[in-house]
């Protein structure tokens, strides 16, 4: 009988490829979010509907269960501190404290690079990097919690978990972060922060999803170099901000703008912009916030030797092909 894995989230742009990934090497997957997804139940998701807030739920759909991928979260840079503690912390905790009581094998965890981001420029950095005694927004923060709450549960012999640092993932289908860049040139609302030379890392979501099974395969191996760690998981190529972002833009027929602003400015409007908006109650996103002035304007890019040595983690994909592809699928037919 083949292994049964949770996938929370199973309907993002994430859990969806690894759910992709994981029927295609035989295992049987659940998925839990709380929407419907019927393509992936045609692909033999067994589909769950429901909150990760709502333990009954979360015991119902961890029956049986072999490991957990825990992609669920609220992203972003905007929004109402409880939310994001809610979901991105106390619902990690539930997932927890109910795999444990099931004895469920292995818990991998979705995280973030930016649970180490305090806006200084992070220049091949690796894991020993310690969290930051401050963030500029509370998805990094609650993430970094939730993070830290993850690998404190690794019990070698009983429940192993890791988390894993996919950085600004990409690819045909993407519904965050590259129509995000289009759609802000189109409104006359993208300008190049400093110089664009700084180098990003990025990473495609078969990498990213790839990573999550390897993982999840190494812990429930038993393999105790694998658990109770973080993992940056990136394409392996760093590559300047602006000309990614460029590319981005060509892909979909766009030209990237000339106009810049420099880091220090757009920060300083950033941190305007966000007093503003808390001031006057504004839901929406501020145009600028501080920690996407730092994020498009200093170094993030990472050392992803961990993942090689201990997951088997190796980038594999031709970029240039699926950029290609996202061509492909950006470029206005005509």
């Amino acid at each position: 009988m083949s292994q049964r894995i949770l996938v929370t989230g199973y309907g993002g742009f994430l859990g969806a490829a690894i759910c992709r990934q994981l029927i295609q090497q035989g295992y049987r997957v659940r998925g839990l979010a709380r929407g419907t997804y019927r393509a992936l139940a045609d692909a033999g998701v067994e589909c769950l509907q429901g909150s990760i807030h709502d333990p009954q739920i979360v015991e119902h759909s961890m029956q049986h269960v072999d490991a957990v991928i825990h992609t669920a979260a609220i992203a972003g840079v905007w929004g109402k501190r409880s939310d994001y503690e809610s979901t991105n912390i106390a619902a990690t905790d539930l997932l927890l404290k109910s795999a444990q009581a099931h004895r469920v094998g292995a818990f991998v965890y979705t995280s973030s690079p930016s649970v180490t981001f305090d806006g200084s420029p992070q220049s091949q950095i690796d894991e020993q990097v310690p969290y930051p005694t401050r963030w500029l927004c509370d998805y990094p923060r609650t993430k970094a919690i939730a993070e830290q709450r993850v690998l404190g549960a690794n019990q070698p012999g009983h429940l192993a978990t890791c988390a894993l640092r996919p950085h600004l993932i990409w690819g045909v289908g993407d519904p965050h972060l590259i129509p995000r860049v289009i759609e802000r040139c189109r409104q006359g609302r993208l300008r190049r922060v400093g110089t664009g030379q700084n180098l990003i890392d990025t990473v495609h979501v078969d990498h990213a999803a790839g990573a999550h099974v390897l993982a999840l395969q190494k812990m429930l191996a038993g393999d105790p170099r694998a658990a109770g760690r973080a993992y940056f998981i990136t394409d392996g190529q760093p590559i300047a901000c602006w000309e990614w972002i460029s590319t981005i833009l060509q892909c979909a027929g766009l030209r990237a703008p000339s106009s810049s602003i420099s880091v220090s400015a757009a920060y300083s409007i950033g941190g305007v912009l966000e007093k503003l908006y808390r001031w006057t109650g504004r839901t929406e996103e501020p145009p600028m916030t501080r920690f996407v002035a730092l994020q498009l304007g200093v170094d993030h890019y990472f050392d992803i030797s961990a993942a090689k040595e201990r997951l088997g983690y190796v980038p594999w994909l031709d970029r240039q092909a699926k950029i290609e592809e996202l061509r492909s699928w950006l470029m206005p037919q005509s």
